[in-house]
């Protein structure tokens, strides 16, 4: 019988779960008119680290953008340091009318998405979306990083970084938006972050 009362909890909060995490849907309409923000630094460039990895700023970064997906990472190399994805859209690429022709996945730290008819041009697309590793700079925002949902307006700020391990492992930032494929997310090291 305490079996029985197992699984009806565990479904509760399966569902509960999935409740929480729903995307949220909105009007027709360009929700973020603005490209993301990057500077070069200055002279001294903060040092950083995190988990054991060395942690290399390379250009600060900020952006307000629409969250198109967002993955949980718990089991590959750098989910110690970057636990989660976020596929964000800028731009058109944050209009529900243009997003609702989309159907749009994360996987493998990479970022899907599949059209049966191109609403804007593919390279308004391309230069306009983008896959992000998200290194969050302390327990808070990890937190609310955790906390975000699809559909939500996201802005944060940090830095686009490279990150070294002690074997010798390498994740470097892309530093253009206009990249695609193997090498072309960002890697974010993220010190402010709000949703709404």
């Amino acid at each position: 019988m305490r079996w029985r009362w197992l699984l009806l909890f565990a479904l509760a909060w399966v569902a509960w779960d999935r409740w929480e995490a729903r995307p949220i849907v909105h009007p027709p309409g360009v929700l973020v008119s603005t490209d993301p923000v990057q500077t070069d630094l200055g002279p001294s460039p903060p040092r950083l680290s995190k988990a054991g990895y060395q942690i290399l700023p390379l250009q600060s970064f900020s952006l307000d953008a629409r969250v198109l997906s967002k993955e949980r990472y718990r089991f590959d190399e750098a989910a110690d340091i970057a636990p989660v994805d976020l596929a964000l859209g800028w731009g058109r690429m944050s209009d529900q009318a243009i997003l609702d022709a989309f159907d749009i996945s994360q996987s493998g730290r990479f970022y899907f998405w599949h059209v049966d008819r191109f609403p804007i041009p593919r390279r308004e697309i391309e230069t306009h979306s983008a896959n992000m590793h998200m290194i969050p700079a302390n327990d808070e925002v990890k937190r609310r990083l955790l906390r975000i949902r699809a559909g939500q307006i996201v802005s944060l700020s940090g830095y686009l970084v490279e990150v070294r391990g002690a074997n010798g492992w390498r994740w470097r930032s892309s530093l253009t938006r206009d990249d695609t494929g193997a090498g072309a997310c960002e890697v974010v090291w993220v010190e402010t972050v709000q949703a709404r």
